[in-house]
């Protein structure tokens, strides 16, 4: 049985100092480590370098821009000082033989146009690389030719021919030839060529151009209605329209 005059127990008191220098074990801090693995250094020779190659391209594409715009400047100004014209072209004279339209919208015949070419330019010559050739009756082809190529000095006029040739081509308004040579008039013929030409001043060449010859009305008239053959009227030369 306990002594009820006996003092109770106390607590609360701090323990005991530590002895021979020997410091208590107290619980190590709990620490934190961060994974630094996801974070890439900031390496100042990886910007450096992405920074010069950023400087270079731009330079690359300024200097390949300032050709351009170089080019560009002395083509206009060579165009410019030499003022290049397009050449003038006109029919002199067509003939037609061996002409007939058939019942089944067949045309047939000889063709043969002599044309003539100016060249206006006084510091240009013309080369006549190609120059393709057709006749038609309104907007239907009979006949294509190929002229032979040709160079044009300056303020010069060439005379050149171009003969078509016709078997079998098919012509939807037949009945409109038919009716004009029965009422007396001359059957109108056009004439389109395509040109590609260049043009050269000096040692300078410009680009390759294409013209676009378009020669119309060329009213052939023949004798009588069972003539085959005839010319171009007395309405004398035909001129035509050039564009590039």
């Amino acid at each position: 049985m306990a002594d009820p005059n006996r003092p109770p127990p106390v607590t609360g008191y701090p323990a005991p100092p530590p002895q021979n220098g020997t410091a208590y074990p107290y619980p190590a801090a709990q620490q934190t480590y961060f994974n630094t693995s996801y974070y890439p250094p900031n390496n100042p020779y990886t910007l450096q370098q992405q920074q010069e190659r950023i400087k270079f391209l731009r330079r690359i594409f300024a200097i390949f821009m300032g050709c351009i715009i170089i080019t560009g400047i002395i083509v206009f100004l060579m165009w410019v000082i030499l003022r290049p014209q397009v050449p003038e072209f006109r029919v002199n004279s067509l003939s037609v033989s061996n002409f007939n339209a058939s019942s089944n919208s067949l045309v047939s015949g000889n063709w043969d146009a002599q044309l003539m070419v100016r060249n206006p330019n006084s510091k240009i010559t013309l080369y006549y690389d190609q120059i393709e050739a057709a006749v038609f009756y309104k907007a239907e082809s009979i006949a294509e030719t190929t002229v032979a190529p040709f160079v044009q000095g300056k303020k010069n006029e060439t005379a050149f021919g171009a003969k078509f040739a016709s078997v079998s081509s098919y012509v939807n308004d037949k009945n409109g030839i038919a009716n004009d040579r029965i009422k007396g008039n001359a059957v109108a013929f056009n004439i389109r060529m395509v040109a590609r030409v260049r043009f050269k001043a000096g040692s300078w060449w410009a680009k390759r151009r294409v013209l676009r010859v378009y020669c119309p009305d060329l009213n052939v008239a023949f004798s009588t209605n069972a003539t085959s053959s005839g010319s171009l009227t007395a309405a004398g030369v035909k001129n035509c329209r050039v564009g590039l």
